[in-house]
């Protein structure tokens, strides 16, 4: 079966947006990881929003199940990762001037600075995956670097508008999953997936993780933390 790492960013944005200490992060981790959750991932951007360092640093201390940081490869962010040693870390697009965030890393025009990047974590015990846009060429590229895992993006499974799309999309993963696995990556596959669209995925026994995130936090408002990691643990065994 394929594990589950349950990212937790929503939950840190609720905080935000609401200016208070609630709902914590590190709070709802521990429960998740009561649950079952393989891992816990929370992605800390360069600006510190919404996900604070402190955050960072309370899960590296609590969390039992495997602490997964999604990041940047810059200096600053390679720091924090070198210091807390979590069990994996993810690379994934630097922040635009919008805000607005790409769907994986430029492996073309960035590819030096994410392979010294892969070189200096794994040389300290880190495990590394890099976040892609689902095209099987991404897939070689992400190989090239040594990188131990590849993260395919499923965003734009999440967002399209018919049948015909979906299914597009979801040819796009499956074809970037085999050539990944060819080339004996690890593969998870993120971003955007929710109880409908994971179990789109049966059959396919090539992907080790899938990473959740805002349909468990959006289930979680209905049901409580612990049972939407369940559920979808459940999911994920039928697939």
């Amino acid at each position: 079966m394929a594990a589950l790492t349950v990212t937790l960013d929503y939950v840190a944005a609720l905080r935000q947006a609401m200016h208070a200490p609630t709902p914590d992060p590190v709070a709802t981790a521990l429960l998740a990881d009561a649950a079952g959750a393989d891992g816990i991932g929370i992605y800390l951007r360069e600006n510190y929003r919404p996900v604070r360092e402190r955050d960072v640093r309370l899960l590296r201390q609590t969390v039992h199940s495997r602490l997964v940081l999604f990041m940047a490869p810059t200096s600053e962010m390679i720091g924090v990762a070198l210091e807390l040693k979590p069990s994996r870390v993810v690379l994934m697009p630097m922040l635009r001037k919008d805000g607005a965030l790409d769907m994986g890393m430029d492996l073309v025009g960035d590819g030096k600075l994410v392979t010294e990047s892969v070189q200096t974590l794994q040389s300290s015990g880190i495990g590394v995956g890099i976040s892609v846009a689902p095209e099987p060429d991404h897939a070689k590229l992400v190989h090239q670097t040594r990188a131990n895992w590849i993260y395919i993006h499923a965003g734009r499974l999440n967002k399209a508008e018919s049948a015909a799309q979906q299914h597009q999309e979801l040819s796009r993963i499956v074809d970037t999953v085999k050539v990944a696995h060819r080339l004996r990556m690890l593969i998870a596959v993120g971003h955007g997936l929710d109880y409908r669209l994971i179990k789109l995925f049966a059959g396919l026994k090539e992907v080790d993780e899938f990473t959740v995130g805002q349909s468990i936090v959006a289930r979680a408002v209905l049901v409580g933390m612990q049972t939407a990691v369940r559920d979808m643990i459940a999911v994920i065994r039928t697939l």
